[in-house]
C-alpha cells in the first residue's frame, strides 16, 4: 500500500491527469510539428557554436543578460520583427518567456483581476480563454469573418460594454494566421482595431505565434508596428516555426509594463540552453527553414481538405487557411463535436472539438479542429477515413460515409 495523499491535497485541485500513453495512430490535435521538418542537423552546429563560446555564461542566472532574457536572442527577435512584421523595437523591450503560453499567463497577471471583462475572438486559442476563466474573468466573443475580427461588431461589442459600464481590460486578437480558422487580418482592419481601442481607451493583446507560417507573400505590418501600437503588448513564440517543444516565447511591450511583468515571473529564467541554441540559429539558417516548412505545411493543408471534403462532402464547411497548422470544420447542428472526441478517440482518432475553441461553447458544439502538421499525408487521408466512418456511425452525418460512397 502507498501513502494516501488526499487527505492532504487541496480541495480546488483540477481532475487528476492520465498517464501518457502514447500519441493515437492517427493525431490531429494539439499544435504538432512536422517531425522530419525539425531541422536537427543545423540546431546541432549551432548548439556545438554557442557553447564552445559562450559556455561558461551559464554559471550565471540569466547568462550574464539579465532577467529580460540572453541579450543576443533579444537582439535577434529585435531584427527579426523588424525586417518581417514591420516592428520597430529595442532589446530592452522584450522579455523572454517559456513559450507564448508563459507570456498569457504574465500578461494576464498584470492585467486580469475577478470579475474583469476581456474581448477575444468568436473562434480563439482555447489556452486562452481557459486561462482568462481560471483568474475569475469573464469574456465577449467578437464575430470573425475570412479577414478575422469585424470591425462593425467589434465597435457594437465596445459600445454595448460602455453603455453598460464596463470597461474590457483588453482586446484579445490573433491578427495574423489566426487559431484555429487560419485568416489574416488586413493592414486596414488592424489600422481601425487600433482607432477603436483608442476611442474606447482600452489595450489590445497581440498574440503572433503563428506569423512565420503564412503560405503566400509576407507578414502584414504587426499591430504593434502600426501609428499607435504603443497600447498594443504583443507576444510571439518560435514553437510554431522551428519546434513545439522548444519552449521560448517572448513579450514586447513598453517598459511600465514589462516592468510590473519582472517580479512576477519567479522561475529563475527560462531555459538557458534553449535561448542560447535559438539565437545562434536564428542569425543562421532560420528563414530557409521556415521557407521550407511554410512548403511542407501547405501541401499538407491541401491533402486535410482534400481528405475532409472527400470524406464528408457537403457536410463539412471551411475557409481556406491562409497558413499555420489547422483546419477549422463546421459540421451540421446534429453533430455534436464533444460526443465524436470521445467516441473517435476511443479507436485512435484524435480531434479537438470545436467548443473547446470557441467564445460560445454552445455555438462551436458542431465544430472541430484538425491539425494536419504533424501526421503524414497518408496517415491525413486514413484518419480522416476513419473520423467519417465514426461520425457517420454516431450522427448519420455523412448520409453515407466516404467509404461506404465509393463501395457503393
Amino acid at each position: 500500500m502507498s501513502f494516501d495523499y488526499t487527505p492532504f491535497l487541496r480541495a480546488d485541485l483540477p481532475a487528476p491527469a492520465a498517464r501518457f500513453g502514447g500519441f493515437p495512430k492517427y493525431n490531429f490535435v494539439g499544435g504538432h510539428n512536422d517531425a522530419d521538418a525539425v531541422p536537427v542537423a543545423d540546431l546541432v552546429a549551432a548548439a556545438a557554436a554557442v557553447l564552445a563560446r559562450e559556455g561558461r555564461t551559464l554559471a550565471t542566472y540569466g547568462l550574464n543578460s539579465g532577467p529580460q532574457g540572453y541579450l543576443a536572442l533579444r537582439e535577434g527577435i529585435v531584427r527579426h520583427l523588424k525586417t518581417k512584421a514591420g516592428l520597430a523595437c529595442a532589446a530592452d523591450d522584450i522579455l523572454v518567456t517559456s513559450g507564448s503560453l508563459q507570456a498569457l499567463d504574465l500578461i494576464n497577471a498584470v492585467f486580469i483581476e475577478p470579475g474583469d471583462t476581456a474581448i477575444i475572438e468568436e473562434g480563439c486559442y482555447g489556452g486562452a480563454m481557459t486561462r482568462l476563466k481560471k483568474l475569475g474573468a469573464s469574456y465577449v466573443g467578437a464575430p470573425l469573418d475570412g479577414d478575422g475580427i469585424r470591425m462593425d461588431a467589434l465597435s457594437n461589442i465596445l459600445d454595448g460594454l460602455k453603455a453598460k459600464g464596463t470597461t474590457p481590460k483588453f482586446i484579445y486578437t490573433i491578427p495574423t494566421v489566426q487559431n484555429p480558422t487560419g485568416s489574416v487580418m488586413p493592414v486596414e482592419r488592424r489600422v481601425e482595431l487600433l482607432r477603436l481601442a483608442a476611442a474606447h481607451g482600452i489595450p489590445i493583446v497581440e498574440d503572433d505565434c503563428y506569423a512565420d507560417l503564412i503560405w503566400k507573400g509576407g507578414r502584414p505590418t504587426a499591430i504593434k508596428g502600426l501609428p499607435g501600437g504603443d497600447r498594443v503588448v504583443y507576444c510571439g513564440s518560435f514553437s510554431k516555426s522551428i519546434a513545439p517543444a522548444l519552449r521560448v516565447g517572448y513579450i514586447v511591450a513598453e517598459w511600465p509594463v514589462l516592468s510590473r511583468m519582472l517580479p512576477l515571473k519567479t522561475d529563475g529564467g527560462t531555459g538557458a540552453l534553449e535561448q542560447m541554441v535559438l539565437a545562434e540559429y536564428l542569425a543562421g539558417t532560420f528563414d530557409a527553414h521556415v521557407a521550407e516548412l511554410r512548403g511542407t505545411l501547405k501541401t499538407k493543408c491541401q491533402a486535410m481538405m482534400e481528405a475532409v471534403n472527400r470524406e464528408f462532402g457537403a457536410a463539412a464547411e471551411f475557409g481556406t487557411p491562409k497558413g499555420g497548422i489547422f483546419l477549422w470544420v463546421t459540421l451540421p447542428d446534429a453533430v455534436d463535436t464533444a460526443r465524436l472526441f470521445k467516441a473517435a478517440g476511443a479507436e485512435g482518432v484524435a480531434i479537438n472539438p470545436g467548443g473547446e475553441w470557441s467564445a460560445d461553447a454552445t455555438a462551436g458544439a458542431h465544430k472541430l479542429r484538425l491539425c494536419f502538421a504533424h501526421p503524414s499525408v497518408e496517415a491525413i487521408h486514413e484518419g480522416v477515413a476513419k473520423l467519417a466512418e465514426i461520425c457517420h456511425r454516431e450522427f448519420g452525418v455523412p448520409v453515407r460515409s466516404g467509404n461506404v460512397g465509393r463501395d457503393g
